[in-house]
């Protein structure tokens, strides 16, 4: 089981990456011999884990302290089959699934006390 927020984000990534080929697999048995059953389950079982990484995504991402432009980059790579590996490993390259020791507040620190500072 994971227990870094890297660690995390590598397991969610390929774990969506490996529902996106299950879907493909799935969707050739439906329109190469008619067996639509595949899709039905796969479908489900890619949605959540799509989900799932968006989500992961939104929480890591300040922890991480990922700028804005890599947090897009990462959710654009939900959509081809597969990218989100390649951001995966991108990311890990450019040292970006490394947390940081900073004092300065996270984006969710941020908006925490801004949310307190409206009240």
């Amino acid at each position: 089981m994971p227990r870094t927020y890297a660690g995390w984000f590598r397991a969610v990534a390929i774990a969506e990456a490996f529902s996106w080929v299950g879907l493909l697999v799935a969707m050739a048995f439906k329109y190469g011999f008619q067996q639509p059953l595949g899709v039905t389950v796969m479908g489900w079982v890619h949605g959540l884990v799509f989900t799932a990484y968006v989500v992961t995504c939104l929480v890591v991402f300040s922890p991480l302290r990922w700028r804005f432009g890599v947090l897009v980059l990462a959710l654009v790579a939900s959509i081809p089959p597969l990218a989100s590996v390649w951001f995966e490993r991108w990311a890990n390259r450019r040292g970006l699934l490394a947390e940081s020791d900073s004092d300065e507040p996270t984006f969710w620190g941020r908006v925490r006390y801004a949310l307190r500072e409206l009240n």
